[in-house]
């Protein structure tokens, strides 16, 4: 990216800030329980989810908290990773074990993850503007396209009712 290009762009703070909250949040998460650390996504706000893969090298658990919003019975999310230029390790895992399971503020979900692609792609991504409005400009520090990352709920799961 060149030095006019940054110039326009939003600032980021420091990798290593942005890696430090992270792990901050993760933290909370676990010395809380999970009573702490996971939001529903409100009108023209993001939630997040605690998303649990399966490791393509280790075969081992892995956890990440990721930003979400809700489209019908899908939870879609960004395979970002904190804007840098790497893909993030989830999303990598993702594509190997495309079966997860995602804990909400009301429960677990067994969900099966994929790229979102064309016109859902579009839409998608349209939505998450509407959320941040410097998504484009920060998407754009990136070197690749930034994966739209769709999780549906797996066949034969049912889906979790809203009472409240």
């Amino acid at each position: 990216m060149s030095a006019e290009q940054r110039a326009g762009s939003p600032r980021l703070p420091p990798r290593w800030f942005i890696r430090l909250a992270w792990v901050t949040h993760r933290s909370i998460y676990r010395v809380f329980r999970g009573r702490v650390g996971l939001w529903r996504p409100r009108p023209g706000k993001w939630g997040t989810l605690r998303l649990t893969t399966i490791g393509r090298r280790t075969g081992q658990q892995r956890m990440s908290i990721v930003g979400y919003f809700e489209d019908g019975p899908n939870l879609v999310t960004l395979a970002m990773n904190g804007w840098g230029a790497a893909e993030p390790a989830w999303w990598l895992n993702l594509q190997a074990h495309p079966e997860v399971t995602v804990q909400l503020v009301d429960g677990p979900r067994q969900v099966y993850g994929r790229a979102a692609t064309g016109e859902e792609r579009e839409r998608l991504w349209a939505r998450w503007r509407e959320i941040d409005n410097n998504f484009d400009a920060l998407a754009a520090r990136r070197p690749s396209e930034t994966a739209v990352v769709v999780l549906e709920p797996r066949a034969g799961t049912p889906s979790p009712s809203r009472d409240n």
